[in-house]
Order: C-alpha cells, then structure tokens, then sequence
C-alpha cells in the first residue's frame, strides 16, 4: 500500500516560494485503481511525479508497504516496485520492442513471453516485436507499448500520467479495453492513474480529486463520480470517449 503524509511541494518562482502541493495525504490500497482527477494546475501531474520520486517532497513522507521511500531515487524505487508511465512516452532510437520489454523483464526475457505482453495491450507481436521504437510509431502505440513494459515488470505499484493525452479516439478506446484487462487482473499490486477523461473514472475502484494542491475529495467511484459528472446525462456521457460525445450532440 501506498501512503502519502502530509506532503507539501514547492518551487522557486520569480524569487518567492510557490506551493504546487499543499499537505496532502492519502493512500492507494493494494488491489485497486485509483484515479486522482482535477482541473488543470491543480498539482495531480507534480504529485504522480513525487510519488515516483522525479520530484522530492518539501514537506512530509511517502511510505510504500510501511517503507520510507522520501529519500529514495527513481532507480531505488523502481526496484521497491513503482513503474511510472510518462505523458508522452518516451522514444528510443535503434531499440526494438523486444529489446525494450526485455529491458523491463530481465535479461532471460523470451520472445515468446514479450508476445504474451505486447497482446495483453492490444497490439498484434508479429507486427511490433522487431520494429524500432521511433518516430514510425504512433501516439497511442508508444503507449501501449508503454504499457507492455510496465506489465512486464510486475510492478507493485503502476502509475500512469494522463495516458490519454495526444492520442486518436480509437488508441483511446483500446486504452480503456487495456485498464479494464488490468482492473480484472490486478493481484497484489495496485494501479494509479492521473486522469480527467471520464471513460477512465468510470472504471475506476476509487477516485481522489486534487485542486489548488489539494485533495478536496476522497471516495469510491459511485460516491465521487456523481458529484464531479453532475446529472445522469452527464453520467451517460462519460462512457462515452472523446468525438463521441460531438457526434451524440450532432
């Protein structure tokens, strides 16, 4: 289990401190998603970063199964068991994908279990296993390939930062099929998500809502989901992805 206590975040800005994170504490429980939504600026990027430990706290501790991490690096905590899938995901020139997944497997990794990842997220081996991880791959492929790197890991706990951002309609709906598949199969560890896209509340256990730095809401998805959508239309809607929802209009 994730734990954040009382953690503060601030930043140097035209010689004066600004607070990006404001006393925040929650925790992520093993064996859920967890998606932490809000209005943009309101800190959910700058806090999936400290809970990766791109960024450190000002203030407070974040403990993962009892343990301190604060003080611990990126690389220390990816070895604690956090995976941390960026905004736009990262691309490698002259690695194949096998390469990459091997990477994030371990060495012994067999072509065959790289396959099994690659169709867990959607995405045909035979087409992807020898392709290089570059400019030829679209948005939404780097992200499930993203994706495929995370699940072979095993993480313990496995976030992902606004994965719907800069991806076509059809990329997102598979996205959806992708977290679904992982919601139903999550054993031990836990999964969490930075998102304001309601296809991805909607499928959420819990949701935690930051603004302004701080959490102004905590609670199961049928507790919090109907006070951010509003109105059972609205509650419609948010199965609906991003195009649908113009075209229901139309």
């Amino acid at each position: 289990m994730l734990e954040l206590q009382h953690i503060s975040f601030q930043v140097e800005d035209e010689g004066s401190d600004k607070e990006i994170i404001r006393d925040v504490s929650l925790s992520v429980p093993d064996g859920k998603l967890v998606v932490i939504t809000g209005p943009n600026g309101g800190g959910k990027s700058t806090l999936a970063r400290l809970i990766a430990g791109i960024e450190k706290p000002t203030e407070g501790r974040i403990l993962l199964n009892g343990e301190d991490i604060t003080e611990m690096s990126v690389t220390d905590r990816a070895r604690r068991g956090i995976g941390f899938a960026f905004q736009q995901p990262v691309r490698f020139k002259g690695i194949q994908v096998f390469d990459l997944i091997r990477l994030a497997k371990g060495k012994d990794t067999k072509m065959v279990d790289a396959c099994e990842y690659l169709s867990a997220v959607g995405l045909c081996a035979r087409d992807y296993i020898n392709r290089e991880v570059n400019a030829s791959l679209s948005g939404g492929e780097l992200k499930r390939i993203e994706i495929a790197t995370v699940l072979a890991r095993g993480t313990a706990l496995s976030i992902f930062d606004e994965p719907e951002a800069g991806i076509d309609l059809w990329s997102f709906q598979n996205l959806i099929e992708v977290f679904e598949g992982m919601r139903e199969n999550i054993r031990g560890g836990s999964i969490l998500i930075i998102s304001h896209q309601e296809r991805i509340l909607s499928i959420a256990d819990e949701i935690i809502v930051i603004k302004d730095g701080q959490v102004t809401g905590q609670g199961s998805r049928d507790e919090i989901l109907p006070k951010l959508i509003g109105t059972t239309m609205a509650m419609k809607a948010c199965r609906m992805a991003p195009g649908e929802r113009e075209a229901a209009r139309g």
